[in-house]
């Protein structure tokens, strides 16, 4: 339950972000689902910056507090009462002098509960609007994967008249919000009835073998050329630079344009970026968040990369509600499908996995059991041989990226390169969720 001072603040702050947006009119772009938001928002980024004057919501600023904050185009105040009086001041400011205001905002929004969508679509009106898929995140506060796919889809229902839908084609659920708007739609993905579709998705190695990126072949209304995704391992981001081609196409660019500021994009903190470990070892830093969907595309692109040892090396996923169990054995069977060499288990709720494994055959040797990270990261260190891969991830609450500052290379960058690495977040103490 939200306290009256958090109701009051967001109120506020709906109010002032939308005297800005009557200001200065931005076309805004919207972009939702239940995992890749901030993958396609960064891509989406990428790609229109190169041409136009564009802001992105930044840090966790995904929701009641920080969607209007990035419009003001402010920090939050936190528990500061002068901060907050800066953030006003900086709205007057915003409001009265005609400042070079961006052009396009692209903003992620972010759905955790029933009414979240149509609270925020109710003071902001996207022209145009992405979804990038529906899954069981935080189904917990839904019931079920339907619910959720109606509170999403009200992005949708709610774009300006002569907007465009983004959807991805590669999704049923999100393929059903088609019926929910007249508006125009592109579709993305890697099926046939895709507008923008991706096909021969490749690995690309250095001399030594190290991963550097992956590539595939893009196809749009009878044109095919190759794009080159330098710093980016995981091929389901590949529907994050779809969705950014389509808006560039929405805004007039050529599919080249695109394709080359792709090139310089890179993954958020915490999102599948591969980092130099101990040992001459790599990592896959995926510990912004889990879920049994998104746990299960990292685990198969562990099966494909090449490396002398994959290790993996997981955290409980929350906020599955009656799906807990199910969701973590179904990751055990993926742990078990790629073959991974090495398996640890970190929290009570990833013993599901394990038993999983277990079933199936898997040498109990090759699995360590841990209650929290800062256990685990001990043996992790311990495990690890040159020339291994391993992926490391987790829910929020498990604090992964623990493990990650504890194996890298250069423990010296993780202020530059982890999640969750603000004063804040330094603070707390890992509680067992």
């Amino acid at each position: 339950m939200k306290s009256a001072k958090l109701k009051f603040l967001e109120t506020v702050l709906r109010l002032m972000a939308s005297l800005v947006l009557k200001r200065h009119k931005p076309i805004i772009v919207g972009i939702t689902g239940s995992v890749g938001k901030t993958s396609a928002k960064e891509a989406v980024y990428c790609v229109l910056s190169e041409k136009f004057n564009v802001r992105r919501n930044e840090k966790n600023y995904n929701n009641e507090i920080g969607i209007p904050l990035t419009i003001i185009g402010a920090e939050s105040g936190g528990k500061s009462f002068l901060k907050w009086i800066g953030v006003f001041l900086k709205w007057i400011c915003v409001v009265i002098f005609d400042f070079k205001y961006p052009e396009i905002l692209v903003i992620e929004l972010g759905v955790d509960r029933p009414g979240d969508m149509q609270y925020l679509t109710s003071f902001i009106h996207p022209t145009i609007g992405i979804v990038t898929n529906i899954s069981s995140s935080h189904i917990e506060f839904f019931g079920e994967i339907e619910k959720i796919s109606k509170e999403k889809g009200f992005l949708i229902e709610n774009l300006l008249k002569g907007g465009t839908a983004i959807l991805n084609a590669d999704d049923e659920n999100v393929l059903q919000m088609q019926k929910r708007t007249a508006n125009k739609i592109i579709f993305y993905g890697f099926s046939d009835n895709a507008d923008i579709r991706a096909e021969r998705v490749g690995y690309n190695y250095n001399d030594n073998q190290k991963p550097e990126g992956i590539s595939f072949k893009l196809n749009y209304e009878g044109r095919s050329i190759p794009v080159r995704l330098r710093n980016i391992l995981a091929p389901y981001q590949i529907y994050s630079a779809l969705s950014a081609i389509a808006v560039g196409i929405v805004f007039k660019m050529n599919l080249v344009e695109a394709s080359v500021a792709l090139e310089k994009l890179h993954s958020p903190c915490g999102r599948m970026n591969l980092i130099d470990g101990i040992k001459n070892t790599y990592i896959i830093d995926d510990t912004y968040n889990a879920s049994p969907l998104s746990t299960g595309a990292a685990l198969d692109v562990m099966g494909v990369i090449g490396a002398k040892r994959r290790i993996v090396v997981l955290g409980d996923m929350l906020e599955l509600g009656n799906e807990t169990e199910k969701g973590h054995r179904q990751v055990g069977g993926k742990i078990f499908e790629i073959k991974a060499d090495v398996f640890v288990a970190v929290g009570r709720r990833m013993n599901f996995a394990v038993k999983k494994l277990i079933s199936l055959g898997y040498l109990e040797k090759n699995i360590f059991v841990f209650e929290n990270p800062e256990i685990a990261v001990e043996k992790v260190r311990k495990i690890l041989e040159e020339g291994d891969i391993v992926l490391v991830k987790g829910s929020q609450g498990m604090r992964m990226e623990k493990i990650v500052e504890g194996i890298m290379a250069d423990p010296n960058q993780a202020e530059n390169v982890l999640c969750r690495q603000n004063r804040e977040w330094k603070k707390k103490p890992f509680i067992i969720p």
